[in-house]
């Protein structure tokens, strides 16, 4: 009588196991079904366009008319061996790596200083996320007027003994990249300000008060405690303004348009002047699609460093 239980008890475990597996695929295979409009609706939207785009490249398609024609790789051997491309490259690189390092500095010291319990810290934090919220355009042509000869910076700057009535900064060679530097990290201060403030707010007090009963100063505390917990935040923060910085268009547009002489040319106009001003759109696509190549190694190699740091 024992045997036969015993024998009995493995087989309706499998035979339980089997229905188990069997309802869990039928419900797998109505899910999927569920799935299909939406991934339908993705494959049209996002999948066809890219793919026809990634086609368009190695075409000579001024974007207008039916005639196109295949090219190989031409397009991407002229945007290589063309100076427009490799000035508009390093604008980008010197943009991303100035409003990266400035954005999250200032960022992080204006998290520092909120998150103190000082009365106003509620109205400080509005004021400055404030920017964050405003049209990219509109910021531009709002500093346009205050950079302008004549305007608020010129009449400051005369003030202070600049000679000509004050700095042109958009219309200078050489200060014109800074301006519209100045103008993204303003804009975006704030922005990465929150993302500290919400990670500082994760730092248990006990953490804190532990390091300094044992007597770290703010600055030990900071550097051994505080900063190391705002790892994640930091990486945030950094992907973020780099892939900001590398699509910067509107600020440029609004304020300069890529010049004076081209010298805040960034690879985001270049390709809209090749594509839209200059009627050739696969050139201007086989551009947009290195900038998504660059922007993805870029990132993928700064998750992966911050990974294996951490």
């Amino acid at each position: 009588m024992s045997s036969t239980t015993d024998a009995a008890a493995p087989l309706g475990e499998r035979t339980r196991v089997g229905r188990a597996s069997r309802s869990a695929g039928a419900r797998l295979r109505i899910s999927f079904w569920f799935a299909v409009p939406a991934l339908v609706f993705f494959a049209a939207i996002v999948v066809y366009p890219t793919v026809q785009g990634v086609y368009y490249a190695f075409t000579d398609w001024s974007g207008l008319g039916s005639e196109i024609n295949f090219v190989g790789i031409q397009n991407f051997v002229s945007l290589f061996s063309s100076p427009d491309t490799s000035g508009a490259l390093w604008h980008t690189l010197l943009m991303a790596g100035s409003i990266t390092i400035a954005q999250n500095a200032i960022g992080l010291l204006l998290a520092m200083g909120l998150s103190s319990r000082i009365r106003s810290r509620n109205v400080l934090r509005t004021l400055l996320f404030a920017p964050v919220v405003m049209t990219p355009i509109i910021v531009g042509y709002v500093w346009q007027f205050i950079f302008v000869p004549g305007g608020a910076f010129a009449q400051f700057t005369a003030l202070l003994g600049a000679k000509d009535g004050g700095l042109n900064v958009l219309g200078e060679t050489s200060t014109a990249i800074w301006g519209i530097i100045a103008i993204v990290v303003w804009q975006y201060a704030g922005y990465s300000m929150v993302i500290y403030l919400a990670g500082m707010q994760n730092i248990p007090e006990e953490v804190t008060e532990a390091a300094a009963l044992d007597g770290a100063g703010s600055v030990k505390r900071f550097a051994f405690v505080t900063w190391p917990l705002l790892r994640t935040p930091t990486v945030i923060n950094i992907t973020l303004s780099l892939i900001t910085s590398f699509k910067l268009f509107d600020q440029v547009i609004a304020t300069t348009q890529g010049g004076p002489g081209n010298s805040t040319q960034t690879l985001s106009t270049l390709l809209y002047n090749e594509a839209f001003l200059y009627n050739r759109y696969g050139y201007g696509i086989a551009l947009g699609l290195i900038v998504f190549i660059l922007i993805a190694v870029i990132s993928f190699g700064q998750m992966r460093v911050f990974r294996e740091r951490g």
